[in-house]
C-alpha cells in the first residue's frame, strides 16, 4: 500500500512517540540500553521502523525540510537493519535521547 507523506509522519510520531513513553515509563537511562540486550532490541526495532517511513518519503517533502537530516536517519535504518553486530550504543543513545525529541518536536 502506498502510504501519503502525511501518513508517513503520522507514523513516525506515533512510533517515535510510543519509545519515548516505552523510555520514560520504565526509567531507562543510557546505562540501561548499554548492558541489556533486550532493551537493545525493544529500542532499535521503533527506530528502524521510522527509518522506514522517512527512507520512503517523498523527494519534495524531504526537499522543503532541509531542517531534518533525513538522510542519517533513513541511514541509522539500514545500518541498524545491516550492519547490526556493530551498532554503536552510545549513538543510538544520543539518538533516543536528544535527536528523537528534537525530531518529534519539528514534525509535530
Amino acid at each position: 500500500m502506498k502510504y501519503s507523506d502525511e501518513q508517513r509522519i503520522g507514523k513516525i510520531l506515533v512510533t517515535g512517540n510510543k519509545l519515548m513513553a516505552f523510555i520514560r515509563d520504565r526509567g531507562l537511562t543510557a546505562e540501561d540500553i548499554m548492558k541489556d540486550e533486550t532493551l537493545q532490541w525493544a529500542i532499535t526495532t521503533p527506530l528502524y521502523n521510522i527509518g522506514e517511513q522517512v527512507y520512503q518519503l517523498s523527494e519534495p517533502y524531504k526537499a522543503a525540510r532541509t531542517d531534518i537530516p533525513w538522510l542519517m536517519i533513513a541511514g541509522l535504518r539500514h545500518r541498524l537493519v545491516h550492519d547490526y553486530e556493530s551498532t554503536n550504543w552510545s549513538l543510538i543513545c544520543e539518538v533516543v535521547f536528544r535527536e528523537l525529541p528534537e525530531l518529534i518536536e519539528k514534525l509535530s
